[in-house]
C-alpha cells in the first residue's frame, strides 16, 4: 500500500502572508514553498493572482504622477571660493561640506533629509 498524501487547502490569508514573505530581499520563492511545504509553482500561481500578489503593496515600488515646477524652497548647491559647498534645503536643514565628498553619498543624504 502507499500513502497518499491528503491535500492541503490554503485559506487566502495564509496564501498572503506566503506571498509576502516572498518580497523580503534575499529570501527566493523556493525557500518560502519549502518552509511551508508546499511546490514553488503554486506559490508562483499565487503571486500571479493580484488577490494575493498585492498582499504588502505600501512595500512594492510603483510610478506616480510627477509635474516639474520651479521653486524658491528646492536644494541648492552653492559652492565656495575656498571649496565649501553650502546646501540649504526646503526644511530649514543647511549643509556644509569642505573638502572632497562621494556625490552619491550626498545624494541619498540629501534624499534623507528632504523626505
Amino acid at each position: 500500500m502507499t500513502k497518499r498524501r491528503k491535500r492541503r487547502v490554503w485559506s487566502d490569508d495564509e496564501k498572503r502572508m506566503i506571498c509576502g514573505q516572498t518580497r523580503v530581499p534575499g529570501v527566493s520563492v523556493s525557500q518560502v514553498a519549502r518552509r511551508y511545504d508546499v511546490n514553488a509553482n503554486l506559490v508562483f500561481a499565487w503571486l500571479r493572482d493580484v488577490r494575493f500578489a498585492d498582499a504588502d503593496a505600501g512595500d512594492v515600488a510603483c510610478f506616480l504622477p510627477v509635474e516639474i515646477v520651479a521653486e524658491a524652497n528646492a536644494p541648492v548647491a552653492v559652492p565656495a571660493a575656498d571649496g565649501h559647498i553650502e546646501i540649504e534645503l526646503a526644511g530649514g536643514h543647511r549643509m556644509r561640506i569642505s573638502g572632497g565628498y562621494d556625490p552619491e553619498a550626498l545624494a541619498r543624504l540629501i534624499r534623507g533629509l528632504s523626505a
